[in-house]
């Protein structure tokens, strides 16, 4: 057999007594922080939202996308549900991201609703949010060994040595594998990449994220079929494939007209509802007029921009040289002249 890659590693990174903090757990936290402030963060801030309502709708949309991650992976797995405990056993893996994806999208757009935010604004934060965190959350499930393809003796193919490792049922300790978990990585940093050439373009809120769910769902389906770790449910296609097609025949649809019937009115308020909400100019903020990507056009460029009322001159003060009368600025002061020098019993004369 060719050589391939042997991990070894240990999926708990540290033991405190009874308490055991394992890699997958540090790689979220990890995954969190970096999607937050170089995904999510300035991406939002840049188009008015206030660092206070971003604090808050990370903190929610974490919690829910944790809770729809897991349950979606426990509807996946019912026979692996025996109790409780399975239900909520994160720390042996189980995780499916789709479920993150709309639980995150759902909370997203009620907070963004109830808290009178640009929705499609913070939809497009939560896509960038996504596509840098998932990368680095996918570590922790190339330590644990969860997601795997078929056999496999190519170079990069993975073999796992640690009997600690978090196998599936069917894969076995020293049998090298595709790494679809690492293959799902490098499809996310591929969107990441498609995501910021789109927001370069300066298109409306909104893009991004129908952008991204439909790419996603689109790697989903293909990746679904190199993961081997998935079962078959249907017609051969698996759950997490299912669902990708529902996602692009139904979801993304349905987003495409939502957003045709309220991207207008979202998008050209944006930076008003921010100012109104955070009480502060956002192109104060920034220098001069806010730019959807983050630059600014000076003070200089703002009043180029600007153009002239119609029919107005500049007024001007300028002072008569000495020995000479001002002229009449007025047909008024005209017609008081011609009456002052033919007297009062000549008739002045009329201007038409």
């Amino acid at each position: 057999m060719l050589a391939t890659i042997s991990i070894g590693i240990d999926p708990i990174a540290l033991r405190l007594g009874s308490l055991s903090v394992h890699w997958y757990g540090i790689c979220y936290v990890v995954a969190f922080v970096v999607a937050y402030y170089l995904g999510a963060r300035p991406h939002a801030m840049r188009r008015g939202i206030s660092e206070g309502n971003l604090e808050r709708l990370a903190g929610w949309s974490i919690l829910f996308g944790l809770i729809g991650a897991r349950l979606y992976y426990d509807v996946q797995n019912l026979d692996l549900m025996h109790n409780v405990v399975d239900v909520i056993a994160v720390w042996n893996g189980g995780m499916a991201f789709y479920g993150a994806v709309v639980g995150g999208i759902a909370t997203l757009v009620v907070l963004g609703w109830r808290w009178h935010l640009p929705v499609w604004v913070l939809l497009d934060g939560g896509a960038f949010f996504a596509v840098v965190g998932q990368p680095i959350g996918r570590i922790g499930n190339i330590i644990n060994g969860d997601i795997l393809g078929g056999p496999s003796n190519l170079p990069w193919a993975t073999a796992y040595t640690n009997p600690d490792a978090v196998l599936q049922p069917g894969f076995r300790l020293g049998v090298a594998y595709q790494p679809a978990g690492a293959y799902e990585a490098l499809g996310t940093l591929v969107i990441l990449l498609i995501l910021l050439a789109v927001r370069r373009r300066r298109v409306r809120p909104g893009i991004v994220i129908i952008s991204y769910v439909a790419l996603y769902s689109v790697s989903q389906f293909l990746l679904g079929f190199l993961r081997e770790s998935e079962p078959k449910v249907w017609l051969g296609f698996k759950e997490l494939q299912l669902t990708a097609i529902a996602t692009l025949v139904v979801a993304v649809p349905a987003l495409i007209v939502v957003w045709r019937r309220t991207q207008g009115r979202a998008g050209g308020q944006t930076a008003l509802i921010a100012t109104t909400v955070s009480g502060t100019d956002v192109s104060a903020e920034s220098g001069g007029r806010g730019d959807p990507d983050g630059e600014t056009e000076t003070d200089g460029e703002a009043e180029a921009d600007t153009e002239p009322e119609p029919d107005t001159e500049p007024e001007t003060d300028i002072e008569p040289e000495p020995g000479t009368e001002p002229e009449p600025d007025t047909e008024q002061e005209a017609v008081s002249e011609v009456d002052t020098a033919t007297g009062p019993d000549t008739e002045p004369a009329r201007t038409s």
